[in-house]
């Protein structure tokens, strides 16, 4: 491992994390010209935007035949988002929980992980059928959003938004370009590290990789709670994993078929069981509070401890 494959990795960092910025911004002011409402527009064009970097690398990976870091960036950064934005994010300030977060998101978010897990244990591989299946699934839930949002912004104002109609495009497009170009950068620089260090491609997508890309909506989430957008907090991460297991995994499975593990299956589970432990959270109290937050950070790090030693 030489100094320029780590010069690299930090760069392609920075173009996924500004890229990211870029692209939220400009979407979310497209989002607020659109009357859409502040929920909608965290899990869908912010989630989306965020999750652009996840996209990016494992698209990527795909394309060069590296499917154990697509698969575990996904894994990797969904438990990233549960665990430490949501906690990260709630030590800032109580992070409330709607009803259709309880209702709705978190039943397809734990939904789609067991058809993951589901995806992975019956065969030795994920199909192209499956990821068409997934891709079909998140078609299906952003028309539902849509469907959703048309209905609770009829009565909306327009709200203000900062950036000109040209600005808002150009925003988006050198976004997209950021995100692509660093997500080229993060993959090739972290298999050569892998390389170099004796590390599994798992390993690497499970935690450079995916506290990397995931950093987008680290950044965002907390932002959103510093301008008191909590909405716009806890959708950018639910919708995050959700994007990312239906759309991210469908649209890298279409490409080439994802071989299946037994890691990859106990990663997997372990990602649902956190899944499942942060909707009894917020079950319980209907928000994340301070003690909630720390718990989940706690579990960050003992999961880390785990993946290493395990390695």
């Amino acid at each position: 491992m030489d100094i320029l494959t780590i010069i690299l990795l930090l760069v392609g960092f920075v173009f996924l994390i500004k890229g990211a910025d870029l692209f939220v911004e400009g979407a979310s002011d497209l989002a607020t010209k659109l009357k859409i409402p502040a929920m909608i527009i965290g899990l869908t064009i912010v989630a989306l935007g965020t999750s652009a970097p996840e996209a990016a690398v494992s698209v990527t990976s795909a394309l060069t035949g590296s499917n154990a870091i697509a698969v575990s960036n996904i894994v990797g950064s969904n438990i990233f988002n549960t665990l430490v934005v949501i906690g990260a994010t709630a030590i800032m300030v109580n992070l409330s929980v709607t009803k259709d977060t309880l209702k709705q998101d978190y039943p397809i978010l734990i939904g789609s992980s067991l058809l993951l897990l589901l995806f992975i244990f019956t065969g030795s591989q994920i199909s192209r059928i499956e990821g068409i299946i997934l891709l079909i699934l998140i078609i299906l839930y952003i028309a539902f959003l849509i469907s959703k949002s048309r209905k609770e912004s009829k009565n909306m104002p327009v709200g203000t938004t900062h950036l000109t109609p040209t600005r808002i495009g150009l925003y988006i497009i050198i976004g997209i370009i950021g995100i692509a170009l660093g997500g080229n950068f993060v993959v090739e620089s972290s298999k050569d590290i892998a390389l170099s260090l004796g590390m599994s491609e798992t390993l690497v997508g499970l935690t450079i990789v995916s506290i990397g890309t995931s950093l987008p909506e680290l950044i965002t989430s907390l932002t959103a709670a510093y301008n008191k957008k909590t909405d716009i907090a806890i959708g950018n991460a639910m919708g995050s994993n959700i994007f990312n297991i239906l759309f991210i995994l469908g649209l890298t499975d279409s490409i080439s078929p994802i071989p299946t593990t037994g890691i990859m299956f106990t990663d997997t589970l372990i990602m649902l069981v956190i899944i499942i432990i942060s909707y009894l959270l917020a079950y319980k109290h209907t928000d994340f509070d301070r003690k909630d937050g720390l718990l989940l950070i706690g579990l960050f790090i003992v999961y880390m401890i785990y993946i290493i030693l395990r390695n």
